[in-house]
């Protein structure tokens, strides 16, 4: 597993939210994954679709910490864990489950 750092984005916007015209763009993000987009982390100028399409809608438009394994052939980022920064992380297999 590697660690991404990253905010929480969709596949269809990416980085550039404006043409939705929909604010802010957390409210963006989910609106675009309800159409049919799929969860990505933005990573510096790359976008990697989530495998995990569930605890992402907690952290949309955030900054976050993603611990996975990225297939380079599909861009997708199978997710181990998502944390927001400086929080600890949410595992994907058990959001919501105290450990």
């Amino acid at each position: 597993s590697q660690t991404f750092t990253g905010s929480i984005t969709d596949s269809m916007c990416g980085k550039d939210h404006a043409m939705m015209k929909v604010a802010p763009d957390s409210k963006c993000v989910r609106e675009c994954v309800k159409q049919g987009s799929k969860y990505a982390l933005l990573a510096g100028n790359s976008s990697y679709v989530l495998s995990d399409q569930q605890t992402p809608q907690q952290f949309a438009g955030q900054k976050v910490r993603v611990t996975g394994v990225l297939n380079e052939k599909t861009k997708i980022l199978k997710v181990d864990s998502i944390s927001a920064e400086g929080q600890p992380p949410a595992d994907a297999a058990h959001s919501g489950h105290q450990r």
